[in-house]
């Protein structure tokens, strides 16, 4: 969420960038916000004077009492009662005024930073670096869909009967796949500096609300009506709201976590070719990593793990590209955001395995995330996370690049954790 105060001193600031993120609602809300927040100001100077003007009555209540003038007491303890309601009554208006402008403001996404391309649609993506040759594959080479089918790895259909589609259900030694994915994330991320987090898989509305998916996504977590509770899409939610209400210290930073979840998301309206395989599923796997920063260091940390999840898909041997978004392609809590994507070869196309977002303050301003600088003053920090990787695409493009017509072979970086360097 913005900051008042920075909405307040930078208004055209904030509708020029927000302009960036194509919200079209931008100029009525701003406006909207910055009105009740006057007469917010008003009310509470007109509040403060009352109470003034009541402690001043009640020293003089005791001052009469004191000099025997009763009668007099008597009236400014009458005068001192008609100040409390009205009092009570600027409490309430003043209460008004903040609900009203607090639902305003959870509908304003965050300011993209200054880097970020203006454009409206992932054509509009900036590619910034591509690395590793496009793999040449054989006659008669399949997509991943089939090769689970031929070798035996993912049965899609078991899925639809036990939950639905987007629900796959892993067998042999694609389930030792998964695995061995997660364990390689993981242990990249711990040997890096990252503590390992093994974090609740649902979250409250708090949790939801701190990191900006509600009341933005709601409609695209699952909902367990009877609880209240989400199954969390990714494990920046649970990570993420561990520093919910804390007060660090800058000796703290940088905060660095890393979780393996598996994640849940209802991708509704989600249908066609793209979503055909593993290219699109209500349930994956991911390995998360989460940073807390000091606000004048965040850009170069968010630069770091770009190149760090750059670093495993090179470990992966995977040709890869990074891609700056656009204003129009980015998340609603997202300053500036990078994607990582990995080509298909089978599909001949590129899969997009991770995002890596700087969110500066606008989650620490919901999670109330601060921290006391070497002044002793309180400051916002920044939050920052990436997927370091999701698994689905990273294994539809493992089978496919790397199958031959005598069966699929595993990068070396993963024979120890699978204990086998082909699947046949």
């Amino acid at each position: 969420m913005l900051q008042l105060n920075y909405i307040r001193e930078n208004k055209d600031e904030v509708l020029k960038r927000l302009a960036i993120k194509n919200f079209k609602d931008a100029e009525s809300i701003i406006n909207s916000v910055l009105e009740k927040d006057a007469a917010r100001r008003n009310i509470q100077k007109e509040g403060d004077n009352l109470k003034a003007e009541a402690n001043q009555i009640a020293k003089q209540i005791g001052e009469l009492m004191k000099a025997g003038k009763k009668e007099e007491a008597e009236q400014a303890k009458a005068k001192t009662g008609d100040l409390k309601q009205k009092e009570k009554s600027f409490d309430e208006q003043l209460k008004k005024l903040e609900d009203e402008m607090h639902a305003l403001l959870v509908q304003v996404p965050n300011t993209p930073s200054l880097d970020v391309p203006k454009g409206k649609t992932p054509e509009d993506n900036e590619v910034i670096f591509e690395h590793g040759d496009k793999p040449v594959l054989h006659a008669n080479a399949k997509p991943h869909w089939e090769l689970a089918s031929k070798y035996d790895l993912i049965d899609f259909e078991l899925g639809v009967k036990i939950a639905g589609a987007g629900f796959p259900v892993y067998k042999g030694k694609c389930a030792r796949l998964q695995r061995a994915l997660i364990n390689f994330f993981l242990d990249r991320a711990t040997a890096q500096g990252y503590l390992e987090i093994q974090p609740p898989i649902v979250v409250n509305e708090d949790s939801g609300y701190g990191t900006g998916q509600l009341p933005d996504k709601e409609g695209q977590m699952y909902h367990m009506g009877i609880d209240n509770l989400y199954l969390i899409p990714t494990a920046e939610v649970p990570v993420t709201n561990i520093y919910r209400d804390v007060i660090l210290k800058e000796t703290d930073f940088p905060v660095m976590n890393c979780a393996y979840t598996p994640c849940f998301r209802r991708e509704a309206g989600s249908y066609g070719k793209d979503v055909r395989g593993l290219n699109r599923l209500h349930q994956f796997d991911k390995v998360e990593i989460v940073q807390i920063a000091h606000p004048d260091k965040s850009y170069a940390i968010l630069e770091e793990m770009r190149d760090y999840v750059a670093g495993l898909l090179k470990e992966l041997e995977l040709p890869f590209r990074i891609l700056k978004l656009c204003g129009g392609d980015m998340s609603f809590a997202s300053a500036l955001t990078y994607d990582m994507e990995v080509w298909s070869a089978a599909q001949q196309r590129w899969l997009e395995v991770s995002s890596v977002s700087n969110f500066e303050s606008f989650q620490t301003n919901r999670l109330k995330c601060r921290f006391k600088d070497a002044g002793g003053k309180t400051q916002l920090a920044h939050s920052l996370n990436g997927s370091a990787l999701a698994l689905p695409r990273i294994v539809a493009a493992l089978l496919e690049n790397n199958q031959t017509e005598v069966g699929i072979k595993i990068p070396a970086v993963l024979v120890p954790y699978t204990g086998f360097d082909m699947i046949v």
